[in-house]
């Protein structure tokens, strides 16, 4: 029988399709590059339309105009996470803090978890002419390979643990969780044929391939995963230690896993919990609570779960959205404020205390400004009122709820912008996979994205602060500019 081809109304699945090859620069035009410091364009940047080109350019030319800081680091490989580290320096002008990222290769050469060092500017220090003149092909200076894990399987997913953020855990294409210390493990080279990694841990729970759905807790050692399986599964890293008393030989493994043991026998769930109807996209937990956690995924649901009651949902919202749901974020600022990204396009606000099994009734606000599937959301640590969320359209747009409803003074926004959008990143040139806010330098934010389709390779990392008078109070902006103002005409009259 033949397969009708796919509709509108059946948006793709998120990430790299299975199968198709991951591309990255040829060996030759590395080389070419090497002389310049930088990776050359890629040979299908020709391939471009005209519309993203020029939509780029103007991004470009306003970016002293946009940005406090701005640094663009080429990518050989592309990488589909992206994750701040612990702070290593604090310096008078820049901070050194660990940066985690991942190499999606085409199996010529292995796939690998890499652990880097960034030289994060300090606010108003870099110098206009500085952010703006940037190479795309070359890479940022202030980005330096630390240390290189060989992964067994691409990495899909990196996630820190709060408590010890030399801590990762990271998801493949099997049905474990990776447990790495990064200090511990040794520094590998990246050639055909070299020997895996060894994790430190390993989660085993899953029946399926888990590949995107990952969290940490941010009270408590504990790590989240869904998968293909349906499930979600809530472990303690703290169980190594019981689970080492008992004979490896004892544990078996996950089904369809292609992890080596380790020396320490794979670690048991303390919780399986049952729900949803189709693969789960993403977890998260309640920031105040250790074991409230909730879960988004390909049934258009969301849930909410509490492991001291029960493996079944505390509530299950029916579509929450009208396709599937790829990525939820739980306000650190106020636990009842939840937000949603989905594969129809928009992010969705909702209020936990007022949740019902109808998601369009449980709706706070949705937010519509992206033209593509949503791959990642989340709340800013800086402001309560102000998220971020990613999309394969290529933007990483800033929102503030606050925003929403407040009249707007003629001219001041354009009339086309959708409510509560305050700030768009349009440095990407393809689908923004990840992006994450750091704790440690206010309103800085490092971003990813994979070129394969765009550009026939390789990806772009761009760690980014916006101007700050975008963000502080309005009358604080004006007075500082009334100060410039005031000065300029001083020193024109003494001229």
């Amino acid at each position: 029988m033949e397969t009708p081809p796919p509709t509108s109304q059946q948006p793709k699945k998120r990430g790299r399709p299975k199968g198709s090859t991951t591309k990255a620069k040829t060996e030759t035009e590395r080389e070419a590059a090497a002389a310049s410091g930088g990776v050359p364009r890629m040979r299908g940047a020709a391939k471009r339309n005209a519309p993203t080109d020029e939509k780029y350019s103007q991004w470009k030319s306003l970016v002293p105009v946009l940005y406090d800081w701005l640094a663009n680091h080429n990518l050989v490989w592309p990488s589909l996470s992206c994750r701040w580290g612990p702070l290593l320096e604090q310096g008078t002008f820049k901070n050194r803090q660990r940066l985690y990222l991942s190499e999606q290769t085409d199996h010529t050469v292995p796939n690998t978890l890499i652990i880097a060092n960034c030289d994060v500017v300090k606010p108003r220090v870099a110098a206009e002419s500085h952010i703006a003149n940037f190479n795309e092909e070359a890479r940022s200076p202030f980005v330096k390979k630390y240390k290189t894990i060989i992964h067994p399987g691409e990495v899909n997913r990196i996630r820190e643990l709060p408590q010890n953020k030399n801590i990762v855990a990271t998801h493949t294409d099997c049905p474990e969780v990776l447990i790495w210390d990064i200090e511990a493990q040794p520094n590998r080279h990246a050639v055909l044929g070299a020997t895996e990694s060894r994790p430190d841990l390993v989660l085993a729970g899953h029946t399926e391939n888990a590949e995107f759905a990952l969290a940490m807790c941010p009270t408590e050692p504990f790590v989240l995963s869904g998968g293909k399986d349906k499930s979600v599964v809530f472990w303690s890293i703290h169980d190594h230690i019981s689970a080492s008393a008992t004979e490896a030989s004892k544990t078996t493994g996950s089904a369809g896993s292609i992890v080596k043991t380790a020396d320490n026998p794979p670690i048991g769930p303390r919780g399986i919990f049952q729900g949803h109807d189709d693969t789960v996209e993403d977890v998260q937990f309640c920031p105040s609570s250790s074991q409230e956690f909730c879960s988004v995924g390909d049934d258009s649901c969301l849930i909410l779960w509490d492991a001291r009651v029960a493996t079944n949902p505390i509530l299950k919202v029916e579509k929450a959205h009208n396709a599937d749901l790829h990525c939820v974020d739980w306000n650190p600022h106020d636990q009842n404020l939840i937000l949603t990204g989905s594969a129809d396009h928009s992010v969705h606000l909702f209020d936990r205390r007022k949740l019902t099994t109808d998601g369009v009734e449980s709706l706070v606000h949705k937010f519509e400004g992206h033209t593509a599937a949503v791959l990642c959301v989340q709340w800013s640590p800086d402001k309560s009122s102000v998220f971020g969320s990613s999309a394969e359209d290529g933007l990483l747009n800033i929102w503030d709820y606050e925003k929403v409803g407040k009249k707007i003074e003629s001219g001041t926004r354009s009339p086309s912008n959708p409510p509560g959008l305050f700030f768009q990143h349009a440095g990407h040139r393809d689908k923004v996979v990840d992006f994450h806010w750091n704790a440690y330098d206010p309103w800085t934010v490092v971003s990813v994205s994979d070129d394969g389709e765009s550009s026939g390779g390789g990806g772009t990392l761009q760690i980014w602060r916006m101007t700050d008078l975008l963000y502080r109070p309005e009358e604080e902006v004006l007075a500082e500019l009334q100060h410039f103002k005031d000065h300029v005409i001083e020193c024109t009259s003494k001229s």
